[in-house]
């Protein structure tokens, strides 16, 4: 045995060294015939391309995966699918309906045969999506049994009053919080709608009403809600939990007024709640996308709902004061609760919105609790801070309809109100002809428009340049309304009110005088808008000159009127063609 190993390993060493020479002899040949030294032996090419290896097959490329709208595939799957289940939870009301006309059941057999075949298509719809296949169709399933479950507890609870209110409420929070589980384990926005947003409004499904067992049952399937919002970035949910949860706890706060205490404590917990789900997923995954539309539509609704019902409680219980410092109070802790954010490394939009949802409530305070020009400086001061954080939005101006955009619309609002009510109270227009009752408070007011317009004329400089220059355009009118105002109320009026000629004359030599430095300012640095607005208020000198001058003031002051207009309109002419004809001479001569 031991002798025919042995010969079998000589006779392959033999052949190893047969091979090896073979080799060599093959290498030695290719040296001696180059390629320009004639072809190589035939026997030579044989052995080297036996010993040669195939060059590896190239794997043919992959073809380009289709992008196409695939009709077919909507159509088969999701379509019939939806459709299928919508068709059957639909089947199972007429097949209840005509049993109940005909008499063939009674109410608890109805209401038994309800959870029982909407059970049944729960766990078929589960049983088919775990094993056989991630299906529309066993969403569609999944999702109608809990419909159906809903519908039947509210069948059974205030239509046949069979099931008591407290055993109705275990029964939406049981299918809620299967409903929540199967959503977060298969991530489907259908079926986290149906249980997230069924189980907020079982208090009304079961007609539990306005009760302390209805608003801890809420505050409950609330906060499952937000732990929801915290795991899935479903921003729309957040939206729709607060529209169903809102108006139950306005209903709650109502029935409840004489417990300020006890209201106050649940408006707070309720605002947490309604923070966290508008920007907690933000917050957890810390991403640097602008935030939702939604997120807004919630911490602003927040601001309204919670403010409301407290202001509302405290003033419906004779504590006027109290109310306003509820008021004030929120927005403060907005305010501050911003700053902090934008300090933290997150998305500086969290802060801007936190910062902007307590200055708007700050408006209804200031509104309610101050009054005059007090109150259009604490709005110009808000517009001023809104545009401050439109520009510290994003690095980088960003086309409309992005979160500085809409800052920035807010500061617009801020700043209307602001001028509004300078005009309405402070400077109405016909303090152009008799005066204000208070020259003091009319600098303060638009002293404090026009500054918060010329803030934003610098800061949106980089942002916007059209709407820097429209705030420019307020803030100059609002300074130029100011001193025309200053000018009648000082020499334009008697002790008793009436207008004196010397004021509307003076008044009109002012605004031709503006008119004709904002021409030649602009000539000398090639402003245009600034000569044109030089232009329009020369115009609007001379149809005041020939309407209401003309027609009001006595022989002197009438010719005095018109000889100021005159001057200012000759030099305006004799400045605009000697400036701007002395400018094109030197760009033709650069020229050449």
């Amino acid at each position: 045995m031991n002798e025919g190993v042995e010969g079998q390993l000589r006779s392959l060493e033999r052949r190893l060294a047969d091979l090896t020479q073979r080799v060599e002899r093959v290498e030695r040949g290719s040296a001696r015939f180059p390629a320009d030294a004639g072809p190589m032996p035939t026997h030579h090419v044989a052995a080297a391309r036996r010993l040669t290896p195939p060059p590896p097959r190239q794997a043919s490329p992959s073809p380009p995966p289709r992008s196409q709208f695939d009709l077919e595939a909507l159509l088969g799957g999701r379509v019939l699918a939806w459709a299928g289940g919508v068709a059957i939870l639909l089947g199972f009301v007429f097949l209840l309906g005509i049993a109940i006309d005909r008499g063939w059941i009674d109410e608890p057999t109805r209401t038994v045969l309800g959870f029982l075949g909407s059970t049944s298509l729960l766990l078929a719809g589960v049983w088919l999506y775990e094993r056989r296949g991630r299906t529309e169709a066993a969403l569609a399933a999944v999702a109608s049994a809990l419909a159906g479950l809903f519908t039947t507890l509210l069948v059974g609870t205030q239509i046949y009053d069979l099931i008591p209110a407290g055993i109705g409420l275990a029964g939406a929070a049981l299918v809620g919080a299967v409903g929540v589980a199967i959503a977060v384990r298969w991530e489907s926005e259908v079926v986290a709608a149906i249980g997230v947003l069924g189980a907020l409004l079982a208090p009304v499904l079961v007609d539990a009403g306005a009760s302390d067992l209805s608003l801890a049952f809420m505050t409950i399937a609330l906060t499952a809600a937000v732990g929801v919002l915290l795991w899935q970035r479903w921003s729309w949910l957040s939206l729709g939990a607060f529209l169903v949860s809102a108006p139950q706890l306005l209903t709650w706060t109502e029935s409840y007024d004489e417990r300020l205490g006890a209201t106050l404590g649940v408006l707070a917990g309720f605002w947490a709640l309604y923070v966290v789900a508008a920007i907690g997923s933000e917050l957890r995954s810390q991403t640097r996308d602008e935030l939702p539309i939604t997120s807004w539509l919630v911490l602003f609704g927040n601001v309204v709902v919670i403010a409301g019902a407290g202001y509302f409680a405290l003033d419906g219980a004779n504590h006027p004061n109290a109310a306003i410092a509820w008021l004030l109070g929120l927005a403060g802790g907005h305010v501050l609760l911003g700053a902090f954010a934008l300090r933290q490394a997150i998305n500086r939009e969290i802060g801007s919105l936190l910062i902007a949802a307590g200055l708007s409530l700050s408006a209804l305070g200031f509104a309610d609790a101050l009054d005059g020009p007090v109150l259009v400086v604490g709005w110009a001061v808000q517009a001023v801070v809104l545009a401050y954080l439109a520009t510290r939005a994003s690095n980088e101006p960003r086309p409309y309809g992005s979160s500085a955009a809409r800052l920035l619309i807010v500061a617009g609002a801020y700043l209307g109100l602001a001028l509004g009510h300078a005009l309405a109270f402070e400077a109405p227009p016909s303090a152009i002809i008799h005066g204000v009752p208070d020259l003091g408070d009319a600098v303060i007011g638009l002293g404090a428009c026009a500054a918060a317009a010329l803030y934003g004329r610098f800061a949106l400089r980089d942002f916007d340049l059209d709407l820097s220059r429209a705030t420019e355009a307020i803030g100059a009118g609002a300074l130029l309304y100011l001193a025309s105002v200053a000018i009648v109320d000082t020499v334009g009026v008697d002790a008793s009110g009436e207008s004196l000629q010397m004021g509307q004359m003076l008044l009109s030599a002012f605004w031709a005088l503006t008119g004709l430095g904002g021409i030649v300012y602009g000539l000398l640095r090639d402003v245009r808008r600034v000569r044109l607005g030089g232009l329009a208020l020369l115009g609007l000198a001379v149809a005041k000159v020939y309407t209401y001058d003309l027609a009001a003031l006595d022989e002197l002051a009438r010719v005095l009127s018109f000889v100021a207009l005159g001057l200012f309109l000759l030099v305006g002419a004799f400045a605009y063609q000697r400036i701007r004809v002395g400018a094109e001479d030197e760009a033709k001569g650069a020229s050449r």
